[in-house]
């Protein structure tokens, strides 16, 4: 046991004493060095709980446990003390001392000790801001999750992706022998051509031909993002028959334009996630793509801003440079969700951090080129099952944590442990199998594009196709 003394801000409430728990003793990531701390200054209160007990918010988002337990050297009605523990009990709040970049918040306990009038707090260590926003987030019964780009979302190509593209297929076909496979890869190139010719006429003219008719570009203004920022005017052609969308990344600059591919049923999935206008969750992207262009093709995912505030759009959409794995820890790196609470829906299971693997959802990568009915075969589409997928994460999280959780928090007091606490919900234990998945899609049998033998269309669609690089343009 250690003595120490709490303030809020400068007012004197009382002295304490402290003890360690076991595990945060041995040191290590995310313990609190209880030894030093011969006072603890409550800067502020966390904001009042509407449903979610704070023990329960807190077993939720931590990484380390409990840190100590803090008793009161007095039990007396009229103590400082008393009236902070009385009204954190009250109001559901917990008082939040500042760690550098961390918080430590302070859980009113209930107690068996003195006839339940024992002045006691558990400690727990969270990022800075982690605590309020997932607050908000249980309360109104939310989940983060993550979007990839390419292949996942959208396909994007310029008229040098096309080119390249076209070239390797004709020189496969030189090295091919099979009639079948060669009939297929033929296919394919056709499908490249007649794009690219889209492509052509917008990047040249901006306007395109269309069934003997002519649609000219229509002029979109992007407002800037930030004080630093211009607003950006692009000239923009939306084929809606065709799902395609023709844009500029760079106005000024041609040799930027971009045809664009929306995958099937993506309107289905934005939907489910903000119905009548609740959301259901927070959306964030996770790409491997330069910024602009990532910015750009999420504008057009969501043009009404109605999944990421446009005041959000620069913290929620992050780029990873190549070479890097894609991680949670990142793109909540301003305490604004916690893994747990997040899905990922990515076409690439390996390009993330092995911790948080399990939280991916992987989909079919998205091929319109290489196997254009391969949406359309399934009984369900992909974007389809991804929302289902979804809807059952967020149901099973949120009945662990109401039913199992929540409901077991009153009987907990201060001399018990966190082992006595049922496990924290998280999202990894409601992702369900790939057989289940087929399932849900209506599909189970293996599927045949194009004439191609079934593992060369498992293969190619597994492989990433197409790595969005801006640099090679300018």
């Amino acid at each position: 046991m250690y003595k120490s003394v709490v303030y809020e801000v400068d007012k004197l409430l009382g002295e304490v004493g402290i003890y360690p728990q076991k595990h945060n003793q041995n040191g290590g990531e995310g313990v609190l060095n209880v030894k030093n701390m011969m006072e603890i200054r409550i800067s502020h209160f966390s904001q009042p709980s509407e449903r979610c007990p704070p023990l329960a918010v807190l077993h939720t988002i931590t990484s380390s446990g409990v840190c100590f337990k803090m008793e009161s050297t007095s039990q007396s009605q009229d103590s400082p003390l008393y009236l902070l523990h009385s009204s954190c009990i009250r109001e559901n709040k917990t008082a939040v001392m500042l760690l550098g970049g961390e918080e430590l918040h302070l859980v009113a306990m209930p107690s068996r000790k003195k006839d339940g009038r024992c002045l006691c707090f558990w400690g727990f260590k969270v990022a800075f801001g982690l605590y309020n926003s997932c607050l908000v987030m249980l309360n109104l019964r939310c989940l983060g999750i993550v979007f990839d780009l390419d292949e996942t979302l959208i396909v994007a190509n310029t008229m040098r992706s096309f080119e390249d593209k076209i070239e390797a297929l004709q020189r496969k076909i030189n090295t091919e022998a099979d009639p079948q496979r060669i009939s297929g890869i033929l296919a394919e190139v056709k499908r490249y051509q007649d794009d690219k010719v889209i492509l052509k006429q917008y990047a040249e003219t901006d306007q395109v031909v269309e069934n003997g008719k002519v649609i000219k570009s229509q002029s979109e203004v992007i407002p800037a993002l930030a004080e630093k920022h211009e607003p950006v005017v692009r000239p923009l052609i939306r084929l809606q028959d065709k799902s395609i969308i023709l844009t500029r990344i760079n106005p000024l600059i041609r040799d930027t334009s971009v045809l664009v591919r929306l995958r099937p049923a993506w309107e289905e999935l934005r939907n489910y996630l903000t119905a009548r206008g609740r959301k259901r969750f927070e959306v964030y992207v996770c790409t491997m793509a330069e910024r602009d262009y990532a910015l750009e093709m999420w504008r057009l995912l969501d043009p009404g801003s109605n999944l990421i505030n446009s005041k959000e759009l620069l913290d929620r959409i992050v780029c990873v440079k190549s070479g890097l794995k894609k991680s949670l820890f990142n793109v909540f790196q301003d305490g604004i969700c916690h893994p747990k609470m997040s899905l990922v829906i990515d076409d690439r299971l390996k390009v993330w951090d092995e911790r948080d693997q399990p939280r991916v959802h992987v989909v079919p990568a998205f091929a319109p080129y290489y196997a254009p009915q391969a949406e359309a075969n399934n009984a369900v589409p992909i974007l389809c099952v991804a929302r289902n997928v979804a809807c059952n994460v967020r149901g099973g999280f949120f009945k662990d944590f109401d039913e199992g959780l929540v409901q077991r928090i009153p009987d907990i007091m201060y001399e018990d442990d966190m082992k006595d606490i049922p496990y924290p919900p998280d999202v990894s234990n409601y992702l369900i199998s790939e057989d289940d998945v087929s399932t849900l899609s209506g599909n189970k049998d293996s599927q045949t594009f194009d004439g191609m033998k079934d593992v060369e269309v498992e293969r190619r669609l597994k492989e990433k196709v197409f790595t969005f690089d801006l640099q090679r343009l300018l």
